[in-house]
């Protein structure tokens, strides 16, 4: 506490002292403070709302004097400016944007009275409204409402806007919005103002849609492991991708190279395989095949064009593997003239 307010503090009364000693206690004990309106609560509602806060939230109601001296004591004079009117402190150890929400959530309907300031567009909806035919029809009417009595009740033809945001609720709207248990407004702790961490928040910064927040941070998250995989650059997020990516890529170019190592001997002889019958299938003299070998039909290409879907730049590879592949089947069957005699030998 600076020496000045020292000073100010002397000249209260003890009561206000003490007071003022336990708002600045409450203050220093929690890392977000806040000042919020309570215009229009009534007690018992107040009460409620503080009761449904335990365990998130601390509201605290004091002279408007009082919450002033005291954030100016802790040195929140951002704060004091927004303590006008009915105001309570409210304290929290959650994060702002909690308890923005918290407090959202804790508003409850209640009826409006007459000379109060609409906050929303006030309608009365279509339906019907369990008042039998008499008077009432009229105030309806006489209010801005399509109504008329009909299958024996009185019923609004139509969703009825019967008075604008920001005009006054007259003592005829006020009456008809009791008799039919309309409570167009919301009754609740209005948060004002709250810092964290030296951080002063307005109730606009706070007023953000979560689901659409996480959305927004999952695809931008999304976006960078895909930017960072595609760049090769390597990350804790990303390096298993990228390992997995390139043994993939390791495998395939040892297949197309035709290189004899243990892990890949199952896939070439496969690969052999299949293309030895691709072959057969294609010879229509079945004599000269040997009897293994009759019979065959071409295999399915499947596995080829899976290949080659992978991507644009391994097509363009495979292409090039396959024209150095057929260069060296020509090479092979011009150093060996009797291939057929190999086939017939290998197959018995």
């Amino acid at each position: 506490m600076s020496a000045e307010a020292e000073r100010k503090t002397e000249n209260l009364p003890q009561w206000k002292k003490e007071e003022v000693g336990e708002l600045e206690q409450l203050i220093e004990d929690y890392e977000s403070v806040g000042i919020v309106g309570i215009t229009g609560i009534p007690s018992k509602q107040l009460q409620d709302m503080r009761r449904g806060l335990h365990g998130t939230a601390v509201v605290r109601v004091s002279r408007n004097t009082l919450q002033v001296r005291a954030l100016e004591d802790a040195g929140l004079d951002d704060l004091v400016t927004h303590v006008e009117g009915q105001v309570g402190l409210v304290a929290t150890n959650d994060n702002p944007f909690t308890l923005y929400k918290e407090l959202e959530a804790s508003k409850t309907p209640a009826p409006i009275n007459e000379g109060e300031v609409a906050p929303n567009d006030i309608v009365i909806p279509e339906g019907d409204t369990g008042v039998d035919p008499g008077p009432f029809v009229g105030e309806l009417q006489g209010i801005g409402a399509n109504a008329r009595i009909e299958d024996g009740s009185i019923q609004v033809m139509e969703d009825s806007t019967v008075l604008e945001a920001g005009e006054e609720v007259s003592a005829d709207l006020a009456n008809v919005l009791n008799e039919l248990g309309i409570e167009p407004k919301e009754v609740g702790l209005d948060l004002r103002a709250v810092v964290a961490d030296g951080v002063l928040f307005d109730p606009e910064d706070l007023d953000i849609d979560v689901d659409a927040y996480q959305s927004d941070v999952s695809t931008a998250a999304a976006r960078a492991r895909n930017l960072s995989v595609n760049a090769s650059f390597p990350t804790a997020t990303t390096a298993p991708t990228l390992i997995a990516k390139a043994t993939g890529e390791a495998k395939s170019l040892g297949l197309h190279a035709a290189i004899e190592d243990e892990e890949l001997m199952p896939d070439l002889v496969s690969k052999a395989d299949a293309q030895l019958r691709a072959l057969a299938a294609q010879i229509d003299d079945e004599e000269a095949l040997p009897e293994e070998l009759q019979d065959l039909e071409a295999p399915a290409p499947a596995a080829a064009d899976a290949d080659e879907g992978e991507d644009e730049d391994e097509s363009t590879d495979d292409q090039d593997e396959t024209e150095a592949g057929d260069a060296a089947d020509d090479d092979d069957d011009e150093d060996d003239g009797d291939g057929a005699e190999g086939l017939g030998a290998m197959f018995g």
